[in-house]
């Protein structure tokens, strides 16, 4: 009887916290408006009591399983239809950062400072590469066949081993071997670093990729610009008018009408001044002066001395000549 009593007392406590579960997720779900999606591997529970600590005040960050979160989502979707956007991005082991504060580059900056350094344990996915320096090591003169193995060009120098040049131990993505993972240990080299990672932002209903936080006002208006140019192409190229390419559908309007203008006797006011410029082209030419038509003015005298006045001219002579202006 005792045992069958604890088991359904332990249910009924399993019960009760996951009912509080629903409640606080739900309750969170309402009174924040922003949600950083991270991911969480690799973090052990003292790291994440820090986590939780530099966002305190700031953020509130609720780890679960995901059939429990997409369940509370599911439930409050009559209430909250634009909740089912963050459904697609519950996978894998990630946690949920509400915040309410509208510079969620600074929450982000926050999650990510957290990183540990992190041994090379075997069997896991490299999240960078691992190259080992060249240089003198730690390591006893018994260990070069060990090096030997790994490929690893090596030598003996003053009672330790020196590794001759650097040596790329790990590709990221790859596994890691337990040899390197050996190495590493041995070497007393952590070359990984653990933390949240982000996977996605939901904003008031929209959610969407984690790279959403570095864009700019810059880049949102040089993309806008992007589409609208794409829109009025589409559109000239189906001959569909649209607002996009009324400005372009004018302008080649006016191009049409100028040149029958500039073809025939027909005229019209926008016209005068390219029938004119046609018409004396010498009238428009430039000579470099800033009133445009006037002379260009002297030349300015760079040195400092006081400039001499011209000399005058000289009277021609009619010595010699033998005729004059009459005869």
């Amino acid at each position: 009887m005792s045992v069958q009593k604890k088991g359904k007392k332990l249910a009924v406590n399993k019960k009760e916290k996951k009912a509080e579960y629903f409640d606080k997720l739900h309750k969170l779900l309402q009174d924040y408006s922003r949600i950083l999606i991270v991911l969480c591997d690799n973090i052990g529970s003292s790291h994440m009591q820090t986590i939780r600590r530099e966002l305190r005040g700031k953020a509130v960050l609720l780890m679960g399983k995901n059939t429990m979160i997409r369940k509370v989502i599911r439930l409050h979707l009559d209430e909250h239809p634009e909740w089912e956007n963050l459904i697609s991005w519950i996978t894998g082991n990630i946690g949920l950062v509400f915040t309410n504060d509208p510079d969620l580059k600074k929450i982000r900056d926050i999650c990510l400072s957290t990183k540990v350094p992190a041994a090379a344990k075997a069997g896991i996915k490299a999240p960078s590469d691992v190259i080992i320096p060249k240089g003198i090591t730690s390591l006893e003169p018994t260990k070069t066949s060990f090096l030997q193995a790994l490929n690893i060009a090596s030598k003996i120098n003053r009672g330790t081993i020196e590794i001759l040049q650097d040596v790329h131990l790990i590709k990221k993505g790859d596994k890691v071997g337990s040899s390197e993972s050996t190495l590493l240990q041995m070497l007393d080299i952590r070359p990984f670093e653990y933390g949240l990672q982000m996977v996605a932002v939901y904003d008031e209903g929209a959610a969407m990729d984690a790279s959403f936080i570095e864009m700019s006002d810059e880049v949102v208006l040089s993309k806008f610009l992007v589409g609208i140019g794409n829109v009025a192409s589409l559109s000239m190229g189906l001959n569909f008018p649209s607002l996009a390419s009324f400005p372009h559908v004018v302008m080649n309007g006016f191009k049409n009408l100028l040149s029958v203008a500039l073809g025939t006797e027909y005229t019209f006011e926008q016209a005068e001044i390219f029938k004119h410029m046609a018409a004396n082209p010498g009238a428009f030419v430039s000579d470099g002066s800033s009133g445009g038509g006037g002379p260009a003015p002297p030349p300015s005298n760079n040195n400092n001395e006081p400039e001499q006045p011209p000399p005058p001219p000289e009277e021609e002579e009619d010595e010699g000549l033998e005729f004059d202006l009459f005869g």
